[in-house]
């Protein structure tokens, strides 16, 4: 017998938004499940119900903000509980913007409430992080199957065989999982180019451990078809609305 499950989490299922937006969207009557409102948190339905948000709810959405940032050493992604490190949200501010004819006079001074990083960053690394205040995003980048690629480059100290570049493409396990196959290629000679399409906890620094490699430096320059371009270090600039990931 088919069961029913709830609203919020079928919303974030279908890609619409997140499960939190969708209660916040629920309690001000924006969600219609086959064209009837609801407006009680925890409500249910099957999922071959038609739900929808309404002209609110993405009206909403596209007020929200999405912005890509040249993250350099020393920022850590994530807020810091003990303010041990700074948080590389600290760094999106006016006098970072990096300007461009093609924000069409956006302006940098918004209200950042809710913007948090979509993915991690190691203090000691560098390069494109995206923060968002769109679960829709936050999702697509580091949902548990997110298809979106990240490309790395990754300087490196020591020798590496054949055989090891293709346990590096595919055959090492971290914290006693198999990581998924990964697009590995030499730059140049002291470099190599990593696309993933998994962020476990410095994946790529241990992978490079587990062949024999140390990293001098790693930097991240693309996410799905986005990429960091000539973004200089500290600086910010908007995620345009017809770029996507």
């Amino acid at each position: 017998m088919e069961e029913k499950i709830r609203v919020s989490k079928l919303l974030s299922e279908l890609g619409l938004c997140s499960r939190r937006e969708a209660d916040s969207y629920i309690e001000q009557g924006l969600v219609t499940v086959d064209g009837e409102v609801v407006n009680e948190l925890g409500s249910r339905a099957f999922r071959h119900q038609k739900i929808e948000l309404q002209s609110g709810a993405k009206a909403q959405q596209a007020s929200r903000i999405t912005v890509i940032l040249n993250k350099p050493v020393g920022f850590i992604s994530h807020f810091d509980d003990e303010q041990e490190y700074q948080p590389a949200a600290s760094l999106i501010t006016p006098d970072n913007y990096f300007a461009s004819p093609l924000d069409k006079g956006r302006n940098p001074r918004f209200n950042t409430r809710g913007l948090a990083p979509a993915g991690r960053l190691d203090i000691d690394s560098t390069g494109m992080l995206v923060l968002t205040q769109d679960g829709r995003i936050a999702k697509l980048l580091i949902g548990e199957n997110s298809p979106i690629e990240k490309e790395y480059l990754v300087r490196v100290e020591g020798a590496l065989s054949f055989e090891d570049l293709d346990r590096l493409k595919h055959g090492l396990e971290l914290d006693g999982v198999v990581l998924k196959p990964a697009q590995v290629s030499w730059q140049n000679e002291d470099q190599l180019r990593f696309v993933l399409r998994e962020g476990r906890k410095r994946q790529i620094r241990r992978m490079c451990e587990m062949v024999g490699l140390k990293v001098l430096g790693l930097k991240r320059v693309r996410m799905g078809k986005i990429s960091l371009g000539a973004l200089p270090p500290g600086k910010w600039r908007f995620v345009r609305p017809e770029e996507q990931f």
